[in-house]
């Protein structure tokens, strides 16, 4: 876990998995062993692994809290979801621990009021609902859960195209349960927090921006998976929707970010997982939060 603030909001993550994550070359067709060798200073040892060529990609949520609110963005994968056909290694865990390790850290699932995702997939919704006597039920049982309407109709699609169910466990049964606050990009939490679209990986994907005492950050969720595409922004993930969509709103976001006083906070880098964007050369690099 690590923690940071901007100015009266407090942010912390929660790390429910790290894990190999496929090769480079797996992830993005773009990717060769020559490119990728050229940021194996400042990707290993702990966003690569040379000796397995693979990626190292944590699965973590934030919890934010504004001083009148507690927010959680990216609920994680969850247990005792059915991930078969798609994601065998997530199907039918019960050894992740979200809520146990939100407890320790002094926020019960009861305190959260908000709870936002960037998108609708496994790893950034499973924890919206808990297995309770066989019935899927909202895990922060007090909390408005943001739901971007374009992501909401994407995600219901992906049960018949993609033989996807997160929708139907993950996602329904917040709307059945009147939790669900749908909306059209257009969402603010006083003025702290707000949505911003982030198009390509999935069509309804957004950021989340943050802002207090002038002091600004942002949550890209899967806009950027890996360090290595600040070297690459280009290069989109073989789990993009809209690969070219993907690259043209990552660079766009880079280069907003770049040499700017402004905290980003990624879904899948390695902890503490949150720092600054920096130009190098014709390129960017990411500059980690001192521990």
């Amino acid at each position: 876990m690590a923690k940071t603030q901007i100015g009266d909001i407090q942010i912390e993550t929660v790390v429910e998995e790290c894990d190999m994550a496929g090769t480079p070359q797996e992830n993005f067709p773009d990717a060769t062993e020559e490119l990728v060798r050229l940021h194996v200073d400042w990707l290993a040892p702990d966003a690569y692994d040379p000796d397995s060529n693979q990626l190292i990609m944590p699965t973590q949520a934030y919890v934010v809290r504004s001083g009148r609110h507690t927010v959680v963005i990216d609920t994680c994968i969850g247990n005792n979801k059915r991930h078969d056909a798609n994601y065998p290694n997530w199907s039918n865990r019960t050894d992740f621990k979200l809520l146990e390790d939100m407890t320790a850290m002094g926020v019960h699932p009861e305190e959260v009021d908000y709870v936002m995702c960037t998108h609708l997939h496994v790893d950034h919704c499973g924890w919206n609902t808990r297995l309770q006597d066989g019935r899927w039920v909202p895990s922060f049982p007090n909390a408005r859960y943001i739901f971007n309407q374009r992501e909401l109709t994407f995600a219901e699609d992906q049960v018949r195209v993609a033989n996807d169910v997160t929708y139907e466990d993950s996602v329904l049964p917040i709307l059945e349960s009147g939790q669900a606050v749908v909306v059209d990009n257009e969402f603010a939490l006083d003025d702290a927090l707000w949505l911003e679209p982030t198009p390509g990986h999935t069509p309804g994907h957004v950021a989340v921006r943050m802002r207090s005492r002038e002091q600004n950050g942002v949550m890209s969720g899967d806009l950027i998976h890996t360090p290595l595409q600040l070297a690459y922004p280009d290069w989109s993930p073989v789990y993009d929707d809209d690969p070219a969509e993907g690259a043209r709103t990552r660079r766009r976001f880079l280069e907003q970010q770049c040499d700017q006083d402004i905290l980003m906070m990624t879904a899948h880098f390695p902890l503490p997982s949150m720092g600054r964007v920096v130009s190098q050369g014709d390129g960017f690099r990411f500059r980690y939060l001192d521990p």
